[in-house]
């Protein structure tokens, strides 16, 4: 009878233990979301990555869509934590008109002023991925277009030009119709192309169009002799990313903020204009040709290589 009382005081004490951990791994948990474009899809997986390495379980909601879909779900708790641009939230966001392009000062604003949103914006990497408008450098020469300010006398040359554009860009407050009247160009309504963001540089690259938007640290610029035009009057505002967490999330699991600070410090802009073009064009610099990365096993490598998870999981 003693022996019998030993055992099941011992299951009693084991099934207790594995309550508490149980209780523990459900209580870390934490709902990760990105935009729908290239780098966001490696900072979510950078992400999700890291925090399940710390021991979250993590509901994945990489590629929940753009903009707006990610700050409302983050804004009605659907999800808990995802990147965010410094200059979007300033101008998108919170609703400024005046753009600021000083990093660290547009950085401190925001993280400010979405305080009173419940929101914290955590450490901010340091590359800037502004907007661009593009052309390849042969046109480039040969129309003698290498700024912004260039582009009101090449469309009176050449008034049936096509930009190439997402649609989000082309009516947000900080893009398309704001940049017309800061430089004073106009192209016609029917030359304004919208596709997906991604979409943008190889139509330029293949001639569907004569310039176009994209990001400043895509891979793809370098790699298909595009270049961006310089934004000679200061145009675009600054576009630094950070982890925007949620407070109350934030006040549960103070260590979000250890976890990712690493991660932020490491992306410079070399950094990820080169893990752009891993997942886009592969080592090789061109489209389809079967070495492009899964951005997952990109984000996955990257953290390894810098000693900034221990394994990937499964």
């Amino acid at each position: 009878m003693r022996r019998l009382f030993s055992v099941l005081s011992l299951l009693v004490v084991v099934a207790m233990l594995l309550m508490a951990c149980g209780k523990t791994a459900q209580e870390k948990e934490i709902t990760v979301s990105s935009k729908n474009f290239t780098e966001q899809y490696l900072l979510g997986w950078m992400t999700v990555l890291a925090l399940q390495d710390a021991g979250f379980t993590v509901n994945n909601k990489v590629d929940l869509g753009g903009t707006s879909v990610n700050r409302e779900a983050l804004e009605s708790g659907e999800v808990d934590l995802y990147w965010e641009y410094t200059g979007t939230a300033w101008m998108v966001h919170l609703g400024h008109e005046e753009a600021i392009t000083d990093p660290q000062e547009c950085y401190d604003k925001v993280k400010a002023e979405d305080a009173a949103n419940g929101l914290v914006w955590l450490e901010m990497a340091p590359f800037n991925d502004t907007y661009t408008l593009m052309m390849t450098k042969e046109a480039g020469a040969q129309y003698g277009v290498q700024k912004l300010s260039d582009l009101p006398a090449y469309l009176e040359q050449n008034p049936d030009a096509i930009l190439c554009s997402d649609e989000e860009w082309t009516v947000r407050p900080d893009g398309y119709p704001a940049l017309q009247e800061k430089y004073g160009f106009a192209f016609k309504e029917e030359n304004v192309r919208t596709m997906e963001i991604g979409v943008t540089y190889k139509a330029l690259r293949d001639g569907e169009c004569d310039l176009a938007m994209g990001f400043a640290t895509d891979g793809r610029i370098a790699a298909w002799g595009l270049f961006n035009l310089e934004d000679d009057k200061q145009f675009f505002p600054v576009y630094n990313p950070a982890p925007v967490v949620r407070k109350d999330v934030l006040d549960k699991y103070p260590e979000i903020a250890d976890i990712l600070s690493p991660i932020a410090k490491a992306l410079d802009t070399d950094t990820m204009t080169y893990l752009n073009s891993l997942v886009d064009v592969g080592e090789d610099q061109e489209l389809d040709t079967g070495d492009e990365q899964d951005p997952k096993d990109v984000a996955c490598n990257f953290l390894l290589e810098n000693n900034l998870i221990k394994s990937c999981g499964d």
